[in-house]
């Protein structure tokens, strides 16, 4: 019997992606803190809903999925989270640029576009989502490593059965 992973991956995932998409809390996000927490959230919660303990493969596919959902998520929150503060960072591009007079206009058109053109938004998008992946499976295999359920050895003398044999 295999755990559910999709509620797991989901709440593992809406923990990344809202996280990572808040202002000021992504700061921490620096070390993909939030991502592999999510990972290790999600491999949490399936360990929970599970009476036997769940394999480390098992949490670091329900970590990969939460950096899947997570990600993309994150993704798409940070789009209207940075159109709402957009306006202080071009600010701060702008005096920036203005105070390097010597860069050529090649890396000023580069710096423009990076900031807020479809092609960030794209970059954005399949970077959250990598980091996602990668450092939601690490959280994964983490989290089943740290809340594996210990499983009393049965008394001498008796057979071992499963609990989800009976």
């Amino acid at each position: 019997m295999t755990p559910n992973k999709l509620q797991p991956a989901l709440l593992g995932g809406l923990f990344i992606g809202v996280l990572s998409a808040l202002p000021v809390v992504n700061f921490a996000n620096c070390c993909c803190l939030w991502v592999i927490g999510g990972g290790v959230l999600a491999a949490y919660l399936m360990q929970q809903n599970h009476p036997v303990a769940i394999q480390i493969a098992d949490g670091a596919l329900v970590g990969l999925l939460a950096g899947l959902f997570g990600g993309v998520l994150w993704a798409v929150l940070s789009i209207p989270l940075e159109r709402m503060t957009s306006e202080f960072a071009r600010d701060f591009i702008e005096r920036l640029l203005e105070s390097n007079q010597g860069l050529p206009i090649e890396t000023r058109e580069w710096i423009d576009n990076i900031t807020g053109g479809p092609v960030a938004v794209a970059f954005r998008f399949f970077t959250s989502v990598a980091i996602g992946v990668i450092f939601g499976m690490l959280g994964g295999v983490l989290g089943a490593a740290m809340f594996k359920k210990n499983v009393p050895p049965s008394p001498p003398g008796t057979i071992d059965v499963p609990p989800s044999a009976h």
